[in-house]
């Protein structure tokens, strides 16, 4: 049956038709959905694991137990599962098992723009980039035939547009293989040094496998182009964009095996066109390899290395037709990313902004309390780094830093990568604030469920990990918890752990205004007549209040009632909009 479906979403469909029983999964975009989208399907087991490597490290486990198994994670997930996957690559699989990781050109939601084929290429492991939804789908299924035909895991390559855009795939029934038998196999899977270096020339010999498999394989094509001037090599959706601008005008080697590459295709191609030019996005993986061959090739000289590409920049690059569109004709106001109105992070954050404290952030939604107006955070590196950063600031900076130094970071996060800095400061002994931003939900990317919150992928309870009892168990006496709605409480206790001469943790506790089971008060009102247009509760950045006339006013559409904006106001002009009876 055709259907219009998501890349994320033909990448799970592919994933039940090939048979895969068991995912474990850290959300991360552009990757979340091929998680969320896979739970829909009875027959396959899926969880979301507090971080890529836990996650990497079970879907092995499921594989070495005889199922085909499945991880998903974005870009630098992948930097976390790397430790398992270099060494997964000498142990090689039982059953199938194939990692998604899907990269973010243009860094629409990520803090840097790795190419991930990098990993593919130093751990010696075959990735698979799909162009589009239709081989999404096919190339899930096809890498589980690779990963059994050749022991080895196999990455399929994601990236933000390939993800998020929709295109037709034609769908099968679900063939589900016979569970494989579990054999013990020491010097195969338990890699000690003796065993290990056994197991390297393994490695290299399926590398040289699967660059024959690669040299006619059907993901690796040839489409002629009218003229044979220019030869353009490229994969992913850059492919889609040559397509686009070129047509038929130019002859195409698409490939849709990112590693390893083919040789004698690549030369095949190159001597049948004029000019050689290598399209992809962020780094000259093909392009290097084009050169390492003695190729004369064009590509980075005339594309950029960053950001996104598109119809347009390949067409203004290449020589091919710029489209203009159309344009509007009043300028747009620009629109900053702002933390939703009623977002229990903003008290919090303007506590730390009224007190001048250095606040190391962390990777989440709340990594918008370093915009304007609240300007409070004065690092983000990536997850779970804010905790190890606020010790190792300090142990440098000693007294001088500890009065006014705090770690902020996330729930979900703090069960990702936190707990591990947190017992650095425990057992280093720095003195330390850590603030725990809990607002028991994963926000940024979409309400994952972690092990906080007491539910599963599914929605059904699920163990719950008390953060209070965790941190006291890690060595800390001094844990306090504070409602981020109650500004004075927050003061308090912010100032009252930052002189105390030991670490300490705060809990910042107040779910997500996003959820749907949260109830929230009436919105506010101004009263016209008492404001003073102080400016006052513009401070907090609350997206719902803005000033008009002179006057604070606040949409009702937008105000759940928190009453953050109240405990600012010097003149009480706020007040609740409930009506009595």
């Amino acid at each position: 049956m055709k259907q219009l479906m998501l890349g994320n979403a033909a990448v799970a469909r592919g994933l039940y038709e090939a048979g895969c029983c068991v995912i474990s999964s850290y959300p991360g975009t552009p990757s979340t959905e091929i998680t969320e989208e896979a739970v829909k399907y009875p027959e396959i087991y899926c969880e979301w694991a507090p971080n890529e490597k836990v996650a990497m490290e079970t879907a092995f486990g499921a594989c070495l137990a005889g199922r085909r198994a499945f991880c998903a994670m974005k870009h630098v997930g992948l930097n976390v599962a790397a430790d398992p996957l270099y060494t997964m690559a000498y142990t090689g699989v039982n059953a199938g098992l194939v990692i998604g990781v899907a990269d973010d050109p243009g860094m629409h939601s990520s803090q840097n723009e790795q190419d991930s084929r990098h990993h593919a290429i130093a751990a010696k492991v075959p990735m698979l980039e799909p162009s589009d939804s239709a081989e999404a789908l096919t190339f899930a299924k096809l890498a589980y035939e690779l990963s059994e035909e050749f022991d080895t895991p196999v990455l399929l390559k994601m990236c933000t547009r390939v993800a998020h855009s929709q295109s037709i795939v034609e769908t099968a029934d679900r063939a589900e293989p016979a569970i494989k038998p579990y054999e013990k196999n020491i010097a195969k899977y338990v890699m000690m040094p003796g065993n290990a270096i056994r197991r390297h020339p393994f490695v290299e010999e399926r590398t040289r496998k699967l660059a024959e498999w690669a040299e006619t394989a059907p993901v690796n094509r040839v489409e002629p182009g009218k003229d044979h001037k220019i030869g353009v090599i490229t994969s992913s959706t850059s492919y889609q964009y040559v397509k686009e601008v070129f047509g038929d005008t130019v002859s195409v080697l698409k490939l849709g095996m990112a590693n390893p590459l083919p040789v004698k295709l690549i030369q095949d191609f190159a001597g049948k066109v004029e000019k050689l030019v290598v399209v992809e996005e962020m780094d000259p993986i093909i392009e290097s390899y084009c050169k390492a061959l003695g190729l004369a090739v064009s590509g980075k000289d005339v594309l950029p290395m960053e950001g996104e590409f598109s119809q347009n920049l390949v067409a203004e690059k290449l020589g091919g037709s710029v489209h203009t569109g159309r344009s509007i004709q009043d300028p747009i106001p620009p629109r900053p990313p702002v933390m939703c109105a009623g977002c229990p992070h903003r008290g919090l954050f303007y506590t730390l902004s009224k007190n001048k404290c250095t606040v190391l952030g962390d990777i989440g939604c709340y990594t918008l309390g370093a915009v304007a107006p609240l300007a409070a955070m004065d690092m983000t590196l990536c997850m779970g780094a804010s905790i190890s950063a606020v010790h190792g600031f300090n142990k440098a900076r000693g007294a001088e830093s500890e009065g006014k130094t705090v770690a902020v970071i996330g729930d979900s996060t703090f069960m990702h990568s936190g707990l591990t800095g947190l017992a650095n400061i425990a057992y280093n002994q720095s003195n330390s604030t850590v603030i725990i931003l809990d607002n028991s939900i994963t926000g940024m990317t979409g309400h994952q469920q972690n092990p906080t919150t007491g539910y599963n992928i599914k929605g059904d309870p699920a163990g719950k990990i008390d953060l209070e009892a965790l941190c006291k168990a890690m060595g800390f006496t001094r844990v306090r918890v504070v409602d981020p709605y109650d500004l004075k409480a927050c003061d308090t206790v912010l100032k009252e752990e930052l002189a105390a001469n030991q670490p300490s943790v705060i809990i910042s506790r107040r779910p997500c205004a996003l959820l749907k089971y949260v109830r929230h008060e009436p919105p506010l009102a101004v009263d016209p007549i008492k404001c003073v247009g102080c400016r006052s509760c513009m401070k907090i950045g609350c997206p719902a209040i803005s000033i008009k006339e002179g006057k604070a006013r606040v949409d009702t559409t937008l105000c759940v009632g928190c009453g953050v904006c109240e405990q600012l106001c010097g003149v009480k002009a706020f007040q609740s909009t409930r009506k009595e009876g």
